[in-house]
């Protein structure tokens, strides 16, 4: 019960860090440092990807193994930025921008949490699980996108601009933006290849759909065919 309880913990706190982190990236994005709110959330949902982390260890069957193994999580659940705000201690612009890139891998585990939990449900069929990896992973990369691109690339506007591009190159198209930072130009390159990964597995599905049918009829039809004949 304290496994599944610190799972539905941590799927609550995934989906409010994406949501945080959108209020950010869209409403203050004009703003040179992050707020105060966005601050407090990013803590609050550290403190429970590291009570998670904590629990799963001490019910692994080698502790040391696990942690081992899964220590990058662990460094990723450390709210470094409210610690360094809740210090008043001042960084650098460089250590700033690690600071950013270490809240996009955050964010990026918080994406791999909630489609994990989509994925591993038994109750979801695979296409709402393919849907959901879809839909989650260019809204994240649309973020990610208007978040480094709109204050340099005159191409990107507004948010839908940035979620126009992400659709477009995910369905490996393309539009008519191109990045200038080197997180857009990544991202460029990621989105064409998931999509090529993921639209693949939406056709087996479809096709396995009308493989049962296919199959009762070649068994029906070879029935007939073995049948003995009565006269």
């Amino acid at each position: 019960m304290l496994l599944r309880a610190t799972n539905i913990l941590t799927l609550i706190a995934s989906i409010t860090l994406l949501l945080a982190l959108s209020l950010e990236i869209i409403y203050y994005r004009e703003l040179e440092a992050f707020t105060s709110m966005f601050t407090l959330a990013t803590a609050v949902v550290c403190a429970i990807y590291c009570f998670d982390f904590f629990v799963l260890m001490a019910h692994a069957p080698h502790p040391v193994r696990f942690l081992g193994r899964n220590l990058y999580i662990l460094l990723l659940s450390i709210p470094y930025h409210a610690i360094a705000v809740w210090l008043d201690v001042e960084f650098s612009h460089r250590w700033e921008m690690v600071l950013s890139g270490i809240v996009v891998l955050r964010s990026v585990m918080a994406l791999y949490i909630t489609l994990r939990w989509l994925i591993n449900r038994r109750a979801t069929r695979l296409v709402w699980a393919y849907i959901a990896t879809v839909v989650l992973s260019s809204y994240v990369a649309a973020l990610l996108f208007y978040e480094y691109e709109a204050p340099v690339n005159h191409a990107v506007a507004s948010f839908g601009d940035a979620m126009w591009w992400s659709w477009m190159n995910l369905t490996t198209v393309g539009a008519e933006i191109f990045p200038v930072t080197v997180i857009g130009k990544i991202l460029c390159v990621l989105l064409p290849i998931l999509g090529m990964a993921m639209f693949p597995v939406f056709t087996v599905y479809i096709t396995s759909l009308y493989e049962p049918v296919a199959g009762d009829g070649t068994q029906l039809a070879e029935k007939g065919e073995n049948k003995p004949n009565s006269k």
